[in-house]
């Protein structure tokens, strides 16, 4: 197995109440001033994620990071790269083509503005960035009142297991230990 998997943002659909929260941290996470409410917002709500909702589960779309990135590979002129355990995206190199878009097989890459670092207002492809330089994390993590979401780092995943079996080993050894005392 590779040994440096990439982040991304994991949603749990049994959680997700479709209450939108997600979608609204990350449009203003993402809008260049720092805004207490939506409604002190002066341009759209353009949120790097999505949310799906189908009869039986609601739950937001968002990239995944891929290790194989398909959009990272499609690009012509390659905005994307592989950093920090991530696919981030260069949006002042974007030229519109939408290749990213369709090659994606999460439909997680959208078209849109980004008036920060577009001052010409070109469509450009928006994408989940992790909220890379903001140190409180993915703002549609934090912010979700169910906590349906979360990040997941493998790092952590990996440590997470490791105590989890560590943990389980000690119980079993525990009980035989005291199954010899009696």
């Amino acid at each position: 197995m590779k040994q440096h998997l990439n982040s991304f943002v994991m949603a749990d659909p049994q959680k997700c109440t479709g209450c939108r929260v997600c979608e609204i941290a990350c449009a203003v996470a993402h809008s260049e001033h720092d805004h207490k409410t939506v409604g002190t917002m002066d341009q759209p709500l353009i949120p790097r994620l999505y949310l799906v909702q189908t009869d039986q589960s609601t739950m937001p779309v968002q990239c995944r990071h891929c290790e194989d990135a398909p959009c990272l590979r499609s690009c012509p002129v390659s905005i994307f790269s592989r950093e920090e355990n991530q696919i981030s995206a260069n949006e002042e190199y974007c030229i519109g083509c939408k290749s990213c878009l369709l090659a994606c097989p999460f439909g997680a890459i959208e078209l849109g503005g980004s008036s920060q670092n577009n001052p010409m207002h070109r469509v450009i492809a928006n994408k989940c960035d992790l909220c890379s330089g903001h140190a409180s994390g993915p703002a549609c993590v934090a912010s979700c009142p169910s906590q349906a979401l979360r990040i997941v780092d493998w790092a952590d995943e990996r440590k997470r297991k490791q105590i989890a079996a560590a943990n389980q080993a000690g119980a079993v050894i525990k009980q035989f230990r005291s199954m010899g005392e009696e």
